[in-house]
This record gives C-alpha cells, sequence and structure tokens, in this order.
C-alpha cells in the first residue's frame, strides 16, 4: 500500500478525500517531526518509531578488502506492537469491521473481581 492507496482507504472509512489527504498528510508530518527531534513516537497496537544513534565503526570495502571508516549516523527505528505482531503472524485473526489496533471491549466474564 502506498500514501495515495492509503488516503483512498481512509477516504472510505470517513466518507471524504480532502479531509482523509489532510488527515494523512498531517499524521505524517507529526511523526517525522517528533523523530527527527529526538522524540520517540508510540501508537498503542501499532508500534514505536525511536530515533537511535549508531556510533562511528571501521569496516571492510567488499570489493577491494580494504578498511574504510564508517562515520556515526542517526537513525529511525521501528518496533511493532503485540497485537500487529500477532495478526501478521496469524496468531489473531483480522478483524473484519471496526479497528484492528483497539483492544476488544472486556466482558464481564474477563473483568476482574
Amino acid at each position: 500500500m502506498n500514501k495515495s492507496q492509503l488516503i483512498k482507504a481512509v477516504a472510505a472509512a470517513t466518507g471524504d478525500r480532502a479531509q482523509a489527504t489532510l488527515a494523512v498528510e498531517a499524521t505524517f508530518d507529526a511523526i517525522v517531526r517528533a523523530v527527527a527531534a529526538g522524540e520517540s513516537v508510540s501508537i498503542t497496537g501499532f508500534g514505536s518509531l525511536t530515533p537511535e544513534e549508531r556510533p562511528a565503526r571501521a569496516a571492510r570495502n567488499p570489493q577491494t578488502g580494504e578498511p574504510i571508516n564508517v562515520g556515526a549516523s542517526r537513525v529511525v527505528k521501528y518496533r511493532p506492537g503485540a497485537r500487529f505482531k500477532d495478526f501478521v503472524a496469524g496468531r489473531r485473526a483480522v478483524p473484519e469491521f471496526g479497528s484492528c489496533i483497539q483492544k476488544e471491549p472486556r466482558t464481564a466474564a474477563s473483568a476482574r473481581p
């Protein structure tokens, strides 16, 4: 799924393509700005995006075998949520309707005394 397909899916749920485009663009913009500023973004049920520092290191050029220095860098690390992993692994069925990332409501039988 690419961004235009995502916008189309959100528009189908909300009924308005212009609002869906604005919502998707604003969401991605907020996530990118937060992670670029060094903050972690955690979306319950979906996962978390965190910036990670990678130290400088020595490596080898695979073609020549020459040693090279790789500079320090900053990367984004994504860690999927438990429910997301369960859906992908097939341990949990994706619901046909409603939200995949929200927990099911607790029933009286599963409620604590």
